[in-house]
C-alpha cells in the first residue's frame, strides 16, 4: 500500500514552525545562560525534531542543514563546544535558514538563500575552528561531500537489522513497508530478507493480522539511535533488533583536511568576533535577520486553529443540551394545548441559555494569549539593539491576555513598526543616556491588559520622548497649525500619525521616511481599535492601542432612524440624551451643534447621511447619542434605542461594496438586515466638514 504523505505535509508545518519559533526563544536565553546544560538539551531535541520530520516527509534540503546543525548542537551540549557570541549569532543565522527553507518547502517562496557559506561556519565550528562570523566559500570537496551524503564528518556503519513487527500492528494503523521504506531513504539497503515461516493455512490467516519479518543489511552515516527512532512508535510490539557489523569512514569523511588547510590559521580568524564585546562588524546586517525575525510569524496558522480537548468536550456538550432542549420543544409542539405552555416557556428559556453559552464557547476558541503576537519581539530587539548600537532589554507583561486569533495575526505588523520606532527614535544611545544621568540600556515595554469589553495594548520605551518643538516646527511647515497657535500635546502629538510626517534628521534603514504611523493607524482602525499616544520629554512615550475582543461579534446598542435599524458599537457609546430647548444651535446659520455640560459637539443627522425618512427631525423630540473616537465626540441624532444586543458582523464590502458610514451588517432576530454604524468614519467625516466650513467662514 502507498501511503500519499503529502497528507501530513499541513501537520509537519505547524509542527515546525512552532518548533522553529521555540528555538528562537531557547536561543536568546541561552544567549544570557550559555552554561543551561537542560537548556541545550531542549534546544537539540528542537532541532533533532525538526530534521526528523523533514528526512520523513521528504523536505531533504531542511534535514541536510539541520543535520549540520544539530552535530554542532551535540557537541556544545557534551562540552566539546563552548558556546560564545560569535558561535550564537551562527545559531541565530541557521534558524532564519531554516525558517527559509521551511517557506520554501510550504510553497510561500520560490528560494531560499545559499546556505554553503553558512554550512561551511557550522562545519568549521564542528572540526574546533573558531566560529568564523564572514561567511567563507565552500570548497569544492566539501560540497562534493555534502552532495554524497549527510555530512562529511560521519563514519559510514554497516548494520544488520531484524525486525519482526507485532501481530496487531495493522490494526492499530502501523505500516510495515512504509517503515522500511523510510529506513531506505536514510541507509543504503544492501540486502532484504522477508521471513513468511510463521504463515498459518490459509483457512487459519487473519487477514488484519501480521506475520512477517524482515532481516536488512544496511549501511548508512546514521548512528544505532537514529536507526531505530524510525521505529520508535512501534518498538513496545514489536521485537528489532540492530547491531553494527563494521564501520568505515565514508569517502566525504577524509574532506576535513582540506578546509582545515584552507581556513585563516587560527591565530588571525577573519573578522572573529570578540566574546566580551561585540563590534560593528559581528552585528547582524541590518536588513536580513530584522527582516526574518520580523516576518517570525509563521504564516501557517492563518490557516488552521489548534484547540484544547477541553475546549471541544465543552462544545460537545453544549450542542448535545440544544438536541435534548429540541426534542424537547417538538414534544411540546406536537400536541401542544395551554397547560403545556410554562414547559414550552421553559424549554425555549433552556434554549437560549445553551445557545449563548455555545456562542461564548465557540468565541473562546479562536481566543488566544497575545504571547503569540509578542513571541516576535525578543529576537527582533536583539537583532535591532545590535544594529544601531544601542543596549536594550525588552520587558512584555499581561502576554496571556486572549485576544481573537485574527486580531493577534493582524496586530502583529503595527506593534513591530512602534517597537522599531521606539528602539531607532525614542531610545538614546549608550552615551546620550549616560549624559542625561540614565542607565545605559534603555528598556522597550509591551504589556497587554483587559479594559472592560477590550484588550488594552501599550508599547512604551524609557527613552528622550517626542520632541514638541520639532513636531510644531514641522507642523507649521505643512500648514496643519499657525505660527500663533498653542495646539495642547495631544493634538500635536497626534500630527505623528498624519502621511508624511517624519521629523527624523536622516532616513534610516529602520524609519524616517514618513511612512508607517499613518499606516500603523489604519490598520488598528481596520481591526474597531483606536491609538493614542503620552510623552514626556527625557522620561519616554506609550502608545495604547485599543482592540475590541473580536472582530466575529459586536457587543452594540439597536437604534432606529425612521424605517430603519442601526448597530452603534457599545465601545463607542459616552452617553445618551434628550437636549433641552436651546442646547442645540447652528453656528453661522451651518454647523450644527450640541451644549453638553459645557461641551460643544458637532451634531450629526443621520437621516441627512444616509438619506433615509426620519420621524424625529427636532432634536429634542428625539435623542442625542454622544459617541467618541480617538478623543473626539460627535452626538448622532436618532429616533429612538431600542435596546443592548450581540450581533454577529457580516462585512458589507465583501457581500456588495464600501458604504460611506456603515461598518458592516448583521441580521437581527426578526429577520431583517440592520447595519452596523462606522463611528470612526462618521467622526472623521463630520470633523472634516466642520474643519472645511471654518476654513470658508
Amino acid at each position: 500500500m502507498n501511503l500519499d504523505m503529502t497528507m501530513f505535509h499541513q501537520a509537519f508545518f505547524e509542527e515546525a514552525g512552532d518548533l522553529l519559533a521555540d528555538l528562537e526563544g531557547l536561543l536568546l536565553r541561552l544567549e544570557e545562560d550559555p552554561g543551561d546544560l537542560e537548556l541545550l538539551n531542549t534546544i537539540f531535541r528542537c532541532a533533532h525534531s525538526i530534521k526528523g520530520g523533514s528526512a520523513t516527509f521528504g523536505f531533504t534540503d531542511i534535514a541536510h542543514f539541520t543535520h549540520g546543525l544539530e552535530t554542532l548542537l551535540d557537541k556544545v551540549r557534551n562540552g566539546e563546544i563552548k558556546i560564545d557570541r560569535s558561535l550564537s549569532q551562527v545559531l541565530f543565522e541557521s534558524l532564519d535558514q531554516m525558517k527559509a527553507l521551511l517557506s520554501v518547502a510550504r510553497g510561500e517562496s520560490a528560494s531560499a538563500p545559499d546556505s554553503s557559506a553558512l554550512s561551511a561556519r557550522i562545519e568549521a565550528a564542528i572540526l574546533g575552528q573558531p566560529a568564523i562570523v564572514a561567511a567563507q566559500p565552500t570548497l569544492p570537496k566539501q560540497k562534493a561531500a555534502e552532495e554524497e551524503g549527510w555530512g562529511v564528518w560521519s563514519l559510514a556503519h554497516t548494520y544488520r537489522l531484524y525486525f519482526a513487527p507485532g501481530p496487531d500492528i495493522l490494526r492499530q494503523g502501523g505500516d510495515p513497508l512504509l517503515l522500511l521504506g523510510q529506513l531506505g531513504k536514510v541507509s543504503d539497503i544492501l540486502s532484504i530478507v522477508c521471513d513468511d515461516s510463521r504463515l498459518p493455512a490459509l483457512a487459519d490467516m487473519d487477514p488484519e493480522a501480521c506475520y512477517l519479518s524482515w532481516e536488512v543489511e544496511l549501511r548508512s552515516d546514521k548512528t544505532s539511535e537514529e536507526i531505530l527512532e524510525i521505529f520508535e512508535f512501534v518498538a513496545d510490539d514489536s521485537e528489532i533488533r540492530l547491531e553494527v557489523t563494521s564501520e568505515t569512514r565514508s569517502p566525504a569523511a577524509a574532506a576535513p583536511a582540506a578546509p582545515m588547510e584552507a581556513a585563516p590559521p587560527a591565530a588571525e580568524p577573519v573578522a572573529e568576533v570578540p566574546a566580551a564585546e561585540p563590534t560593528p562588524a559581528m552585528a547582524p546586517p541590518a536588513a536580513l535577520p530584522v527582516e526574518a525575525a520580523a516576518k517570525a510569524a509563521p504564516p501557517a496558522e492563518a490557516q488552521t486553529l489548534r484547540v484544547a480537548t477541553d475546549k471541544v468536550d465543552k462544545l460537545i456538550n453544549l450542542v448535545g443540551e440544544l438536541v435534548i432542549n429540541q426534542s424537547m420543544l417538538n414534544e411540546v409542539v406536537q400536541d401542544f394545548s395551554m397547560a403545556k405552555l410554562p414547559r414550552l416557556i421553559e424549554a425555549v428559556a433552556e434554549m437560549e441559555r445553551a445557545s449563548r453559552e455555545l456562542q461564548e464557547r465557540v468565541m473562546a476558541v479562536r481566543m488566544l494569549p497575545i504571547k503569540h503576537a509578542f513571541g516576535r519581539f525578543p529576537r527582533l530587539v536583539r537583532d535591532l539593539a545590535a544594529t544601531v548600537g544601542k543596549k536594550i532589554e525588552l520587558k512584555t507583561s499581561g502576554e496571556d491576555t486572549e485576544l481573537d486569533k485574527g486580531m493577534i495575526e493582524s496586530i502583529a505588523d503595527p506593534l513591530t513598526h512602534l517597537v522599531r520606532n521606539s528602539i531607532d527614535h525614542g531610545l538614546e544611545t549608550p552615551e546620550e543616556r549616560r549624559a542625561a544621568g540614565k542607565p545605559e540600556q534603555g528598556t522597550v515595554s509591551l504589556h497587554a491588559l483587559h479594559e472592560g469589553g477590550s484588550i488594552a495594548v501599550e508599547v512604551s520605551d524609557d527613552g528622550r520622548g517626542l520632541s514638541r518643538e520639532r513636531i510644531l516646527k514641522k507642523a507649521i511647515e505643512r500648514g496643519w497649525v499657525t505660527e500663533n497657535d498653542t495646539p495642547s500635546d495631544e493634538t500635536l502629538y497626534n500630527f505623528i500619525f498624519m502621511p508624511g510626517f517624519s521629523t527624523a534628521p536622516a532616513v534610516t534603514d529602520l524609519s524616517g521616511r514618513g511612512v508607517g504611523m499613518d499606516i500603523v493607524k489604519q490598520g488598528v482602525q481596520a481591526l474597531g481599535g483606536s491609538i493614542t499616544l503620552t510623552s514626556t520629554p527625557g522620561v519616554g512615550t506609550t502608545f495604547r492601542i485599543r482592540l475590541p475582543l473580536t472582530m466575529a461579534i459586536l457587543e452594540g446598542l439597536s437604534l432606529t432612524v425612521g424605517n430603519e435599524t442601526y448597530i452603534l458599537p457599545l465601545t463607542s457609546i459616552v452617553e445618551s440624551i434628550q437636549p433641552a430647548a436651546g442646547d442645540v444651535r447652528k453656528i453661522a446659520g451651518r454647523t450644527e451643534i450640541a451644549l453638553v455640560r459645557g461641551e460643544v459637539l458637532p451634531v450629526v443627522r443621520l437621516y441627512q447621511v444616509f438619506g433615509s425618512s426620519p420621524k424625529v427631525t427636532d432634536p429634542t423630540q428625539g435623542l442625542l447619542v454622544i459617541v467618541e473616537n480617538d478623543n473626539h465626540k460627535v452626538a448622532l441624532l436618532v429616533d429612538e434605542l431600542i435596546g443592548q444586543s450581540q450581533v454577529v458582523i457580516k462585512s458589507l464590502e465583501t457581500n456588495y461594496r464600501k458604504v460611506r458610514g456603515i461598518a458592516g451588517a448583521t441580521i437581527m432576530g426578526d429577520g431583517r438586515v440592520a447595519l452596523i454604524l462606522d463611528v470612526p468614519g462618521l467622526v472623521r467625516d463630520t470633523l472634516s466638514e466642520s474643519a472645511a466650513l471654518a476654513a470658508a467662514a
